[in-house]
């Protein structure tokens, strides 16, 4: 009987070996191909998305590049099965002067478009992009209510953007003409975005590259409001149920 129990306990060993084994690699392969995870450090693309909140990026949007694999591994130029951003789009991509670097910004002007921003106002391919006052937000990191517009772009795409009237460093920019092949970025966060307004040279993002996109910012999964997201499991588990934003999980991004 002992020995019954020993290969039976052994069957189930291996079993259950199986069948992790097996959820890693279905795992592995949705990673890689489908769905990336991807966490948000910093401001800049607030109130859409905020610093705590983790999310899922669409590979399949548009298509695969050498960048859409983990550290770069498969090298090859361009992109394959691609299909191209829309203008609005909130897209995970490699930062190009630092490609190890991860930046989600929102796709603002195409290939070809030209692009001016003259008292906070985007102006792209000489037609206006108008900002509706939408109330004020006050999230727990401001030190005063920001004001908050709703952004309409030509294709009819409607955001959320936040900005201090007349006070920002980059209200009043360009021209920009976006080249073959590139893409122009924008933060939601006006005032506190490093994006394709500020040039490669001077520490900025400047044009995209298409091979550069990793994948469309899809869905939030996750949310705490914490002042450090990594260290939430691990410390004063009592205040788990308090540090979760329950209402942004699931919540879709546009």
């Amino acid at each position: 009987m002992a020995e019954v129990a020993r290969k039976s306990s052994e069957g189930s060993w291996r079993e259950t070996a199986k069948i992790v084994a097996q959820a890693l690699i279905l795992a592995t392969i949705v990673r890689v191909f489908f769905f990336e995870p991807f966490n948000i450090p910093s401001g800049s693309m607030k109130s859409t998305l905020l610093v705590g909140d983790y999310l899922f990026a669409s590979k399949l949007s548009y298509g695969y590049s050498r960048y859409t694999f983990p550290w770069g591994i498969i090298p090859f130029e361009g992109r394959i099965f691609a299909s191209a951003p829309k203008r609005g789009d909130v897209v995970v991509f490699k930062l190009p002067r630092d490609t190890s670097t991860n930046y989600i910004k929102r796709v603002i002007g195409l290939p070809g478009d030209h692009i001016e921003v003259h008292n906070g106002i985007v102006s792209i391919n000489g037609q206006a992009a108008p900002q509706t006052p939408a109330g004020e937000y006050a999230g727990p990191e401001e030190s005063r209510p920001k004001p908050r517009y709703e952004e309409t772009l030509p294709n009819g795409v409607k955001h959320y953007v936040l900005h201090w009237e007349g006070q920002g460093d980059l209200d009043n920019v360009g021209p920009f003409d976006v080249p073959a092949g590139q893409y122009f970025m924008m933060g939601d966060n006006r005032d506190e975005s490093l994006d394709s307004r500020v040039p490669a040279w001077q520490r900025g993002v400047g044009f995209v590259p298409e091979q550069n996109l990793v994948g469309r910012a899809n869905i939030l999964f996750f949310s705490a409001g914490t002042d450090d997201p990594h260290a939430f499991l691990l410390t004063s588990p009592w205040t788990w149920p308090f540090d979760i934003r329950w209402a942004r999980i699931f919540h879709l991004i546009r």
